[in-house]
Parts: C-alpha cells; structure tokens; sequence
C-alpha cells in the first residue's frame, strides 16, 4: 500500500512539474518582446509593399532574421518617408530599417546601428534625352526626387541654395518621380543607385547618366536611449552578416 502511494504521489508531482514547466515556456512566449519597424512603403530592394499588401524586401527579411536570433518578435510597419523620423520619435515606431541613410544631421535627433551597406546617388534621364550629369542637374532644368530623402536634401543644399540654375519638384515616392519623368513633366530624377538600379530594370525608358556621393551607408534607426533595443540590432546584425542568410538575401534581392 505504502508503495502505490509513494507511485501516486511521484506520478502526481511529475504531472504538476511539467504543467509547471509548461505554464512557464508559455508565459516566457508571451512576455516576447514585440518592435514595430517603420519602412518606406516604395523603396525596393530594400523595403517595400508586395502586391499581397505584405512588407516585403533585403531590410524586412533581415530584421524578421534577425528578430528571430535575438528572441524578440517585429512588425513592419509602412510609414511615410518624410515623417518617419518624427513618428519614431514619437514612439509610434520603434525603429527604422528601410535604407536609411546615416547624416551627421539625423544623428543629432535619432541613434544609429552599425551600418551595413553602401550606397551613392544616381541621376537618371529618359532614354533619347541628351541630359548628362552635369547639364541634367543645371541650365533651368527640373529634376524630380523623393521628399524627406537625403538626395533631395544634397541639391537644395548644394545647388539651389548656392544659386546654381536648377528647379527641384518632390513627390511622395521616387516612383511617382520617375513616371513625371517619363511623362516628360520633369527632366531628371535622383534616388540613390540602390533603387535605381532596380526602377531601370522595371522602366525601360529611363537611362542612368552618373552616380556621386560615394561612401554614403545605410543603417538601423532607433530612438537616442533605446540602449537594449540598439544593443540587440547591432548583435543581430553582426550574428546575420557572418552567416549564410547574409549571402543568401544579397543574391535574392540582386545587390
């Protein structure tokens, strides 16, 4: 009789051990950690919106990636590029990895990650134009650019504010640019080369005439202080980099 119970008691301790353990692997699942990634809606390969409505592209794949190796879960987020900074720093994103650009100029209002990829600007014409880098940035003619971008930012500080002859029409997306562009509504367009190399693969009207500003990177932002969170990116991207979904996403997405 002694011995049934020592079983039953044995059983039942085992059984409550494992409920134990469970409701414990349950809660550790739950109390996951959860960013909201802010992306630019339109800026392929990096970050953009499927034809299914899904975040898709290099910067998503990455953080999905990486979310994973850190133990912690994200949502990205589509926002609008000329307000993707203040809506992080209004706490209705929690980071941003979507190409952008590292300037001394964000850095004194957001943090940065390490950065991971290179980049230039690039300027492109339409096909039978014979705009050149030069004229094409000159001589009364207009070039079209996405708002909030560093590109944009570049020609009114270095051109249009140093009196050069240029006239300059942002848009939302560099896509709307480039459809003025090759409605002839404007006679350039500037993106970085990253982009640009992929809209020239989808328009061939377009050609692309110079690239400058060489040594420009792209990094993760997050809000200054968010030490844990900026901890945990510049890991995740160190532990990606040296694995073989580094190599994998730059083939996938033809960088």
């Amino acid at each position: 009789m002694k011995r049934k119970k020592s079983i039953l008691v044995n059983v039942f301790l085992i059984f409550a051990l494992t409920l134990l353990i469970g409701s414990m692997v349950i809660g550790q699942a739950q109390e996951k950690k959860v960013y909201i990634n802010g992306i630019d809606p339109d800026f392929p390969p990096f970050a953009y919106v499927d034809k299914d409505g899904n975040p898709a592209g290099f910067d998503v794949e990455a953080v999905d990636w990486i979310a994973q190796e850190m133990g912690f879960e994200v949502k990205h987020q589509p926002t609008a590029w000329d307000t993707i900074i203040p809506t992080l720093n209004a706490k209705k994103i929690d980071f941003i990895a979507s190409g952008l650009s590292f300037t001394e100029e964000r850095a004194k209002v957001i943090a940065y990650t390490k950065s991971y990829w290179e980049h230039k600007w690039s300027l492109v014409v339409r096909k039978d134009s014979d705009l050149n880098i030069v004229t094409g940035l000159s001589m009364g003619h207009t070039v079209g650019t996405q708002r909030g971008t560093t590109g944009a930012n570049w020609i009114e500080d270095n051109l249009i504010n140093k009196g050069v002859d240029l006239k300059m029409k942002v848009y939302d997306t560099f896509t709307l640019a480039v459809e003025d562009l090759l409605n002839g509504r404007v006679d350039s367009a500037v993106q970085d080369d990253t982009m640009v190399k992929e809209m020239l693969k989808a328009k061939p009207g377009l050609k692309e005439v110079g690239t400058w500003g060489a040594g420009k990177t792209y990094a993760y932002g997050l809000r200054k202080g968010d030490d844990e969170l900026l901890k945990l990116l510049n890991e995740g991207l160190d532990r990606l980099k040296n694995s073989p979904k580094w190599n994998e996403l730059i083939k996938k997405y033809n960088l």
